[in-house]
């Protein structure tokens, strides 16, 4: 196995069809794939269906992990990528898999980094409050006559990328051609900037800077930001500090706890 590929999870949000799940779970144990969540999954994973189109991925089928909502099937990755058919009018950027898909792999051999690579329901995608939690997007170039793939197509064209990439940077390591630069340390995890935006959030509309009907918007345009700057713990940690000392700050001025 390489070792990269055991850090990514392949996150499916709300499948409907266990066919899809089935071919999903086979084409990750043909890529090196091994860790499937399933978030609110709309079908019966142990249905015949599944299993008939698993074949010797069955294994990956009866590891996957089913959670309720989609922060909590990233909690402990450091990046996510989401994936989408559809073109979209916010800032964030449409990425070509080719370009995107080697940032998940780990930079180093420590068991402590994972990352996603999420996919949305067959027949709606990825929705933009789900598509917020993933700090980039990607969409698989296709016809503009039919443009939309099958779930378990876009998760083989993207788990087969993977697969490529995280065995050159294997074969690098074994055999070097170029001197490497010295690794980068780890971001905040998913779910500490979840923490983070939360706290924001209540302290910007406290301060006014936020206003309730447009709070959603803006907080999205915040989280690309700080999705681009990519903070390591102790800086999100350096930022919450500030965020405390800004609510206590008001609190005192106001008269408030």
């Amino acid at each position: 196995m390489i070792w990269q590929l055991d850090r990514i999870r392949i996150v499916l949000v709300e499948p409907a069809g266990p066919l899809n799940v089935g071919a999903a779970a086979r084409v990750m144990k043909n890529m090196g794939l091994r860790h499937l969540v399933l978030v609110n999954p709309q079908c019966d994973l142990q249905a015949e269906e599944a299993q008939r189109m698993a074949v010797h991925g069955d294994d990956v089928l009866a590891a996957a992990k089913v959670v309720a909502n989609l922060p909590e099937a990233l909690v402990g990755c450091e990046r996510a990528i989401a994936t989408t058919g559809r073109l979209h009018r916010q800032d964030q950027p449409l990425e070509l898999p080719e370009v995107a898909l080697p940032w998940l792999l780990p930079p180093a051999p420590e068991t402590s980094f994972a990352a996603a690579l999420i996919f949305g329901p067959e027949d709606r995608g990825l929705s933009n409050d789900e598509l917020i939690y993933a700090q980039r997007w990607v969409r698989i170039p296709a016809s503009d006559r039919y443009p939309s793939l099958n779930l378990a197509q876009a998760v083989a064209v993207c788990s087969y990328l993977l697969h490529r990439y995280a065995l050159a940077e294997a074969l690098e390591a074994a055999f070097p051609t170029v001197e490497t630069a010295a690794v980068a340390g780890h971001s905040a995890s998913l779910d500490q900037l979840e923490g983070f935006y939360r706290d924001l959030e209540i302290v910007l509309l406290k301060i006014g800077y936020l206003y309730p009907h447009t709070a959603a918007s803006r907080m999205a345009k915040l989280r690309r930001l700080l999705h681009r700057s990519g903070p390591d713990s102790k800086e999100l940690a350096m930022l919450r500090g500030i965020l405390r000392q800004v609510s206590w700050a008001v609190g005192k001025a106001t008269g408030q706890d």
